[in-house]
């Protein structure tokens, strides 16, 4: 190969913002978008708000209904689009780079089936029916889920791989839908309140309900940024990470203890919202490149972006009625899954 058509190839491959000036360019057009998502989170609806009504709804409250819409009705499911989106952005970014699996998001690997099973036994055998009683039964739902997946992806002679880890949570998420629905199934009161939240929406929460997992998003987040360095060596091979100085296993805890918290924090709030964590990360990597340091920020933007922009579809598709979140991100989030998987995207990242 000649150094032209080494340098044509590399152009070919090269992400748009290959620089460190243009990503950061990009990442404060990424900040502006999502200001223009928060405006339309706040602006659409059953009623239609203008942008100057949204802004003296803070600045010059005056009881309107147009201002009792944005900050009783909106505010908090927009807050809490922000808080799940960047996490769930997050979280796949995470699961992708540790097992380099392009497939790998919380929902696909079972991680929001395990959160969701331990949510609904909360709610069966304990009465638990509050946010804050959901949080740590989700964590643990999905820490359990994820170990289990990790351990049937990689049990037999080979390592995890992209396919083995895709069919192992498969099966599990499989099996914990069906003994989630058993379960609610068996009680009038459990059904009612699991359908409620299961759903996988913004509406219907206040901010007490995010508040209540704030911490566990905010660490999760925080593992998850401070993970990025130990993710570029992974990326290399665990043979490289470790010749590089880094340890290996603790970089997989510590990634896992992201995800936990992330994904668990998020579907406490939210309920079970799919293909977040998968679309989001692939979208970033085509803008910045396979570079964790670049792309977690990335997907913390991108995620709520991505969130409340299908949340807005959601209340313009079926006006005046409206369309959970969960069921818009699964339209648009099963067709990318597919192009992905018939893209052959199964190689190691």
């Amino acid at each position: 190969m000649t150094a032209t058509t080494a340098t044509s190839a590399e152009e070919r491959t090269a992400p748009p913002l290959a620089t460190g000036t243009a990503r950061a360019a990009g990442l404060v057009g990424g900040l502006v978008l999502l200001v223009v998502a928060v405006l339309l989170s706040l602006a659409v609806g059953a009623l239609p708000v203008s942008p100057a009504q949204v802004i003296t709804a803070f600045t010059d409250y005056a009881g309107t209904d147009a201002h009792v819409a944005v900050r009783e009705l909106r505010l908090p499911r927009t807050l809490i689009g922000l808080a799940v989106g960047a996490a769930l952005g997050a979280a796949g970014t995470v699961i992708q780079g540790v097992t380099r699996n392009p497939l790998a998001d919380p929902g696909i690997l079972g991680i929001e089936a395990g959160a969701a099973f331990a949510v609904v036994t909360a709610i069966y055998i304990l009465g638990i029916t509050t946010t804050a009683g959901y949080t740590p039964f989700a964590l643990l739902g999905a820490g359990v889920a994820a170990v289990v997946v990790y351990a049937l992806g990689a049990s037999g002679r080979a390592a995890a791989s992209p396919v083995t880890l895709a069919l192992a949570g498969a099966a599990v998420a499989a099996l914990l839908i069906s003994l989630t629905s058993a379960l609610a199934l068996l009680d009038s009161g459990t059904l009612d309140a699991f359908r409620f939240w299961v759903v996988g929406a913004l509406s219907g929460r206040d901010l007490g309900t995010l508040a209540g997992a704030v911490p566990f998003l905010g660490a999760g987040l925080l593992l998850a940024l401070y993970s990025t360095r130990a993710l570029n060596a992974l990326a290399l091979g665990e043979d490289v990470a470790r010749s590089l100085g880094q340890r290996v296993a603790l970089t997989r805890v510590l990634a896992a203890l992201a995800v936990v918290g992330c994904a668990g924090g998020a579907v406490a709030v939210a309920g079970p919202i799919g293909f977040v964590g998968l679309v989001v990360p692939h979208a970033a990597r085509a803008l910045v490149g396979p570079d964790y340091r670049w792309l977690m920020p990335y997907a913390m933007v991108l995620g709520p972006v991505l969130l409340l922009v299908a949340d807005v579809l959601g209340r313009v598709l079926v006006s005046p009625g409206e369309l959970q979140v969960g069921i818009v991100m699964a339209v648009i989030g099963a067709p990318v899954f597919i192009w992905l998987v018939r893209r052959g995207r199964l190689a190691q990242l």
